[in-house]
């Protein structure tokens, strides 16, 4: 599952046009992003945090399939979030369910930094998965 939620409005989003660094942590894993390359995995926005991430092994909860649906995805942007589409209210709305929330949470489905800088991103312990099973 993935794409979009045809139920709620659509982010206005800048694509970038250059390849830029997400680093995810606590893993401290550092992917470079090719614009070229979107969508990487089809969950999420293309070019979002969710599709980056699942792209390059990076494993983040995605109940939904990354359509906005629930907060599963839930992120904290410690480093980029000006570089990120602003959330939507349907965005902020999911965030309401997630635990531990922060001024700078956010659904890594709906965020799509601009490529104007690096972002760095922290996967909040509960939503870990340390198991993983082949593709």
């Amino acid at each position: 599952m993935g794409g979009t939620n045809p139920y709620i409005q659509q982010p206005n989003v800048t694509l970038p046009t250059r390849k830029y660094k997400i680093t995810f942590l606590p893993m401290n894993k550092t992917v470079e992003v090719d614009p070229d390359k979107f969508p990487y995995d089809h969950n999420g926005l293309p070019g979002s945090i969710l599709d980056v991430a699942l792209g390059h092994d990076v494993e983040i909860d995605h109940a939904c399939g990354g359509v906005c649906a629930c907060s599963t995805c839930h992120i904290v942007v410690q480093q980029g979030l000006d570089t990120i589409n602003d959330a939507l209210e349907e965005e902020e709305d999911q965030l309401e369910g997630a635990p531990d929330l922060k001024p700078n949470s956010r659904l890594a489905c709906q965020c799509v930094p601009d490529g104007t800088g690096d972002v760095v991103v922290a996967i909040p312990d509960w939503n870990r998965n340390l198991v993983q099973e082949g593709h």
